[in-house]
């Protein structure tokens, strides 16, 4: 595997795992006691937003996802034969 592709599904992993831990520990206005949102703002709109430790659970995760990665890879555990669960398409029936 190239180190050039190892960067471009790091980054591919490290945006899902973004998006994965974004939920986990934000509060709403509602959740929080004494919080009054401002005129112009949503209700749903989240009071402890904190993006560098969303960074933070978003690297480790994907680099555990990134070292699941390289260990298939490496073992070939799961290819791509093992995904299709659908069968032979029926194009090759057809004499093609």
């Amino acid at each position: 595997m190239q180190w050039t592709s190892v960067i471009a599904i790091y980054a591919l992993l490290w945006v899902l795992a973004a998006f994965l831990v974004m939920p986990f520990g934000l509060r709403t206005s509602d959740e929080v006691e004494g919080h009054t949102v401002e005129k112009g703002h949503a209700d749903s709109a989240p009071v402890n937003f904190r993006p560098r430790r969303i960074a933070f659970r978003a690297t480790i995760l994907s680099a555990l996802m990134m070292f699941a990665f390289y260990l298939n890879y490496v073992n070939g555990w799961v290819d791509v034969q093992d995904l299709n669960f659908y069968g032979s398409p029926p194009i090759k029936s057809m004499g093609y």
